[in-house]
């Protein structure tokens, strides 16, 4: 669909990687002559520690999901972050300026968003995680002092502007461990989307969330993020992201 709106022609493919066997077939398929990569689950990290350089999200994330083959040179990108701020910022037009921001789990999804969140301006961001110790891991990382670290079984606060759940929970059919007290009022956003996303989302409208929304925005902006670095274009997100919503309906 980016291909059709900008009017530049590309190839873009499915390359399925052994799961021992993440290096050894970026690398051919850049010996072949291609031009970039997105890179998904499980190998962003082996992504990042391939790459010759990163972009400062990528590094903050100790994760890559974007390579850009330059002679001989592969540089790494992290666009999940902008396309979870635009998705919040363009397509649902919410401000995430001095808000108060909840980020449920502290794996590598949740580390390619905060940088890119941080860069909204909230007023502060709680990562609430089965282990406080690797939520807490992620903010020396950071260090910036808007973010804090939690248990999310024991949350102490509540009155979040907005709950992002950037846990895998959703791709195994089970639910983030969260208090429902942390949600009432909050915009509800899950970074997975369709089908896997309709238990949390449905389960924090019950318990009065004033909005819920899956991921389909952030996945659609980030490849537009992606398009952008591989081919100097940004296209309009919002339009494909209309026309995939008239598709599930």
């Amino acid at each position: 669909m980016f291909s059709q709106q900008t009017g530049i022609e590309l190839e873009y493919e499915a390359l399925l990687a052994p799961l021992d066997g993440f290096v050894r077939t970026v690398a051919a398929f850049f010996e072949a002559g291609g031009s970039g990569v997105n890179v998904t689950l499980p190998f962003k990290e082996a992504a990042f520690d391939w790459v010759t350089s990163c972009d400062e999200y990528a590094g903050a994330a100790g994760a890559v999901n974007t390579i850009v083959a330059s002679d001989r040179a592969y540089r790494g990108y992290n666009t999940d972050g902008i396309g979870l701020v635009n998705d919040l910022i363009v397509n649902l037009g919410y401000s995430l300026a001095e808000k108060r921001i909840l980020v449920l789990g502290a794996g590598g999804a949740v580390r390619g968003i905060l940088g890119p969140l941080l860069g909204a301006s909230p007023a502060c961001i709680v990562i609430a995680n089965r282990t406080r110790s690797r939520a807490q891991e992620l903010i020396d990382r950071l260090e910036d002092p808007r973010l804090r670290a939690c248990d999310a079984e024991h949350l102490d606060e509540a009155s979040f502007d907005v709950v992002i759940n950037g846990t895998s929970a959703g791709l195994v059919g089970a639910m983030p461990k969260v208090p429902a007290r942390a949600i009432v009022g909050s915009l509800v956003y899950d970074m997975v989307y369709g089908a896997n996303a309709k238990p949390f989302c449905g389960w924090a409208l019950a318990n009065g969330a004033s909005a819920a929304v899956d991921g389909l925005g952030m996945l659609v902006e980030q490849a537009a993020e992606a398009f952008r670095l591989f081919h100097g274009v940004r296209p309009e997100g919002a339009a494909v992201l209309r026309r995939l919503r008239d598709e599930q309906a």
